[in-house]
């Protein structure tokens, strides 16, 4: 049975808010605040809006799907994995090339694992969307950081309620031999590992929703990975049921044109750029 109106919620997990104290739980280890490990500016706000969002128009929602980005701490785009040809650390937002691995300037922790992630770095980057990013260690499985953000899961706990359903969640990103933007596909599919593969089930699924409002984070890299690969494979080819919610969604802190031109070029191709209030109405009518 298809729906009218699905919200798609790209990783809306703690790592990625630049939450307030107040928001942070207490590591009883350490007896402090647990930092977000990759905060994006404007996150915790995109949070509080989409939680609002979802109280005020949830009879018009008629499905929710959250993706979660959900990665081992041994991961190929974590410094766990890397060190320098001397080796020292490698720190958090540096890129790393084949070349610079061919070159001796970077090398895995692991010798072995040196011809895997060789062959890793040449495909990611024949395929020329990413080069290698470094990231600080998040949304680690079983971690605070990992956790939807409090406000969203709230509204959402709110709606299943009222609705008796379900939000669907979605994992990706535990394979740690490839990076997993998108919640749709690996960058580098591993042939050996069906969740790396293009999720054609949840695209089909998604393609028999009549609207598909879209939030969550970061709208340079996991939203926009995510709709590009929905708007690539939609076997309706109707981008104009894509409905993102700008205030709903920010960028990495030096990746803002990355998301400008993301949000331009859906918008070229027929998706509806828009705001929260904006949406409402068009729920309003459907609840």
């Amino acid at each position: 049975m298809s729906s009218r109106s699905t919200l798609l919620i790209i990783d809306p997990q703690n790592d990625f808010c630049d939450m307030p104290e107040g928001w942070r739980a207490t590591d009883p280890l350490r007896n402090a605040h647990i930092a977000p490990a990759l905060p994006v500016n404007g996150a915790h706000a995109d949070m509080l809006r989409l939680a609002a969002f979802i109280d005020a128009r949830g009879d018009g929602i008629d499905r929710i799907v959250v993706t979660l980005d959900s990665h081992q701490r041994y991961d190929i785009a974590h410094p766990t994995f890397w060190q320098t040809g001397e080796g020292a650390t490698v720190n958090p937002f540096t890129a790393i090339t084949a070349a610079q691995v061919r070159a001796g300037d970077y090398r895995p922790r692991d010798v072995g694992a040196l011809p895997r992630a060789l062959a890793y770095l040449d495909a990611l980057e024949q395929a020329g969307r990413y080069t290698l990013m470094v990231w600080p260690v998040h949304c680690e499985i079983g971690t605070w950081g990992h956790n939807v953000h409090a406000a969203v899961q709230a509204a959402y706990n709110r709606w299943e309620d009222r609705r008796l359903a379900v939000v669907q969640k979605v994992t990706k990103g535990s394979n740690p031999w490839t990076e997993h933007y998108s919640a749709l596909q690996a960058e580098v599919p591993d042939a050996a590992d069906e969740d790396t593969q293009l999720n054609r089930a949840l695209i089909a699924s998604l393609d028999q929703d009549e609207r598909i409002v879209i939030a969550g984070e970061a709208s340079s890299h996991c939203v926009k990975a995510t709709v590009e690969h929905l708007a690539q494979h939609l076997p309706s080819r109707r981008l104009d049921k894509l409905v993102l919610l700008t205030d709903a969604m920010s960028p990495v802190t030096g990746f803002e044109a990355q998301a400008q031109s993301f949000l331009a070029d859906l918008q070229r191709q027929g998706a509806r750029l828009a705001t929260c209030a904006e949406v409402l109405p068009l729920l309003q009518a459907e609840a």
